[in-house]
């Protein structure tokens, strides 16, 4: 049975050996940076409906009103049924397709339970379309068995008879053969990419397969290098460069455009240190620095340039996915100019969105062959390892929940799992269910399984969903499938607790309806001595977000004074935690002792906003309690990337902590929304895991001699 909610897109593959940009039997599109859609368009009974989902099977038509309005239109005059596969991308102020960024301001739009701070943009405000590339359906025929370009014919043919009303729908733009005009356009105009498809390719739903291959361009431009922060983790000397450029050509105004922490060899390091430390000032050569960069940056003189690869710069002034290449001793800093502000007025060139050196990997290379005068150091970047595969694993969740049935789902290791009850609604208020939960962890497992590897866990069991009665289960299930980790802690009046770290334990959880994942702040190898502490800021009844946000700017601000790394993250609901990661072989009580001093500084200098009163019929309404207590042995608290039984469907998000200054709402962070965010920016939370911690003793003399 053909049902478009349940089915996923057939996506693309990268990798470091691009697709050619000539060659028979293929076919090249351009790569939008947008939210890739399935479209059902059915019309029946004098009546047309049209709705959206996006690759991960969440309904996006509540957000969209301007584009259903006219696919209804033209689904009327079609009659039918269509099913097609497309893109919706924003659209700047000529009709031009626009990154993602922009398009997160229409997200939100019209979602029942979002409850955002965020002014949210009409369509009106931000445009968007409706790019079409792909026929699935037509009335009772399937076409995914069909060779793309019969498929491509088929839409082509349907357009050409019934075409789109607006251009708020469009057809992609397809070349036969060869790429390369359209290659050249997409580096005049800044685009993301390209794809490059098999002509004969059939449509294989929810699978990623090479017949589909993307070719990224990418951007490279110089900046001046302002300043640099302090190391973390394993990192020596610096963590990263903060970086400028000139607001226009002949001015004196630099501006600020964000920091580079990748892409430097060890050697490099050292060189960029001796550099740095020749040049070294006391005040800031920015002329519109960050309040939260004052506190954290170490700035140097202006007079080193360096060589940056990133994909875009963002609606606010900053580069995206930065990294770094080489110092450039062949360019002044004055000349330096922010990307697409080259022309003399300041305004952008003509046909560029961000300046006129986009290039692919493989223009690139050849231009670094051709230009001598360019002295770099490159190293490689490879993309985010995601070995753990679980691509198969979604695919029959969601068969199993269309079909209504319970059964069995085999995991990537060959193991197999009894799921059930798949379509029973968890979170009624936007209407997800425990397939949902069940299908956003097999999704976001590689990165959160190292979160709680090796780690006890404490089961909050919602069997009814988010509005049903909770209970806290420390017991493991007897029997447990095998497969299943279970271990009996010494001293400790629990039989055997479940503990972290195997796909088929972190989906069993899922399974008996536990929503969050809770685990211990130490390991099996080492129970008595957490990796690290938190402070859990705890909004009281009355308060806002917002307050929430300035009370961690207050934590974050005593920890860099004292030279202690710190990392946020939402709760998932309203609240939000500071991670502190700790050496091997602190005890609790340590970590324990740090944080309620912390606290109780924050809640002492700001009393109006901040309380460490621990009897809740004391604390005041309108207060965030800046909670130290949870850092006792055994004490547990939802994980990052961890799914919450907020009504919105929360997920506890890492952020950074220029996000935390650009104040996020809650209901950014949710389990439809964290996979884009995920491949946007990557694993935060690896920062945590790869830093040796503090000296919390030195960190604490500093405190009392401050």
């Amino acid at each position: 049975m053909f049902d478009a909610r349940h089915l996923r897109p057939m996506l693309a593959v990268g990798g470091e050996v691009e697709p050619p940009l000539e060659g028979d039997g293929l076919l090249y599109e351009p790569k939008y940076d947008g939210i890739r859609a399935i479209v059902e368009v059915a019309a029946a009974g004098g009546t047309t409906r049209a709705r959206l989902w996006s690759r991960n099977g969440n309904e996006k038509t509540a957000q969209f009103p301007d584009l259903v309005e006219a696919l209804e239109e033209w689904g009327a005059a079609v009659g039918g049924t269509v099913v097609l596969d497309g893109e919706v991308v924003a659209l700047d102020a000529n009709g031009r397709p626009q990154g993602f960024q922009r398009l997160q301001h229409r997200i939100h739009v019209a979602v029942p339970g979002y409850r955002s701070k965020k002014a949210q943009l009409s369509p009106a405000e931000q445009a968007a379309a409706l790019i079409v590339f792909d026929l699935l359906r037509v009335d009772t025929l399937d076409l995914r068995e069909h060779a793309l370009s019969d498929r491509r014919a088929a839409l082509e043919t349907l357009l050409l008879a019934h075409p789109f009303p607006s251009n708020t729908l469009r057809l992609s733009e397809q070349h036969a053969g060869s790429g390369v005009s359209l290659h050249e356009q997409a580096e005049r105009e800044g685009w993301e990419g390209l794809l490059v498809k098999v002509a004969r390719s059939p449509y294989r739903t929810g699978k990623r397969s090479p017949e589909w291959r993307k070719l990224k361009l990418q951007k490279f431009d110089e900046f001046v290098i302002c300043g640099y922060t302090d190391p973390q983790g394993t990192r020596a000397r610096f963590g990263a460069l903060v970086l400028g450029a000139h607001a226009a050509p002949g001015s004196h105004d630099l501006l600020y455009m964000g920091d580079v922490g990748t892409g430097f060899t060890r050697d490099e390091i050292e060189r960029l240190w001796t550099a740095l430390q020749r040049r070294v000032r006391a005040s800031s050569p920015l002329h519109n620095p960050p309040a939260g960069l004052l506190r954290r940056a170490h700035w140097v003189a202006p007079t080193l340039v360096a060589q940056v690869r990133y994909t875009e710069v963002t609606d606010e002034g900053r580069l995206r996915h930065p990294a770094y290449l080489g110092l450039r001793d062949d360019k002044k800093p004055a000349d330096v100019v922010v990307p697409g502000r080259e022309s003399s007025n300041g305004a952008p060139a003509a046909g560029a969105i961000n300046g006129d050196r986009t290039v692919s990997k493989s223009t690139a290379a050849h231009t670094r062959k051709r230009g001598p005068s360019r002295k770099q150091t490159r190293t490689s970047q490879p993309e985010d390892d995601t070995t753990l595969d679980t691509s198969k694993i979604v695919e029959q969740l969601t068969a199993l929940e269309q079909a209504k049935k319970d059964g069995r789902i085999t995991l990537p290791d060959g193991d197999t799992l009894e799921v059930t009850n798949l379509q029973k609604v968890f979170w009624p208020e936007i209407e997800r269910t425990k397939g949902d939960l069940l299908r956003y962890y097999a999704g976001v497992a590689p990165l959160l399984l190292p979160v709680i590897d090796d780690r006890p866990l404490v089961m909050k069991r919602l069997p009814n969903g988010v509005t049903g009665k909770a209970f806290y289960q420390h017991r493991a299930p007897e029997p447990v499938p095998p497969g299943v980790r279970t271990e009996t802690l010494p001293d400790d009046d629990v039989p055997a607790r479940l503990v972290g770290g195997g796909l088929k334990t972190l989906l069993y959880m899922a399974q008996l309806a536990s929503i969050s994942m809770d685990p211990f702040f130490s390991t099996m190898r080492a129970l008595d001595y957490p990796d690290h502490v938190a402070i859990d800021l705890d909004p009281q009844p009355g308060a806002t977000f917002a307050q929430i946000l300035d009370v961690a700017r207050w934590v974050h601000e005593i920890l860099e004074r004292v030279g202690v790394n710190g990392y946020p993250k939402t709760s998932g609901s309203e609240g939000l935690h500071i991670f502190i990661p700790l050496p091997e072989g602190t005890p609790y009580d340590a970590g324990l002792l740090f944080c309620q001093i912390v606290a109780t500084m924050v809640a002492a200098q700001h009393p109006k906003v901040a309380t460490v009163e621990r009897m809740v019929k004391r604390r005041q309404a309108k207060t965030i309690y800046v909670d130290y207590l949870q850092n006792i042995q055994g004490k547990t608290l939802a994980c990052a990337y961890s799914a919450r039984a907020s009504a919105f469907a929360g997920v506890s998000a890492p952020l950074t902590w220029a996000e935390v200054h650009d104040s996020p709402a809650p209901q950014d962070f949710t389990i439809d929304t964290m996979p884009a965010r995920i491949e946007a920016v990557g694993d935060l939370w690896a920062a945590l895991r790869n830093d040796r911690g503090a000296d919390l003793l030195e960190a604490i003399k500093r405190l009392g001699a401050g």
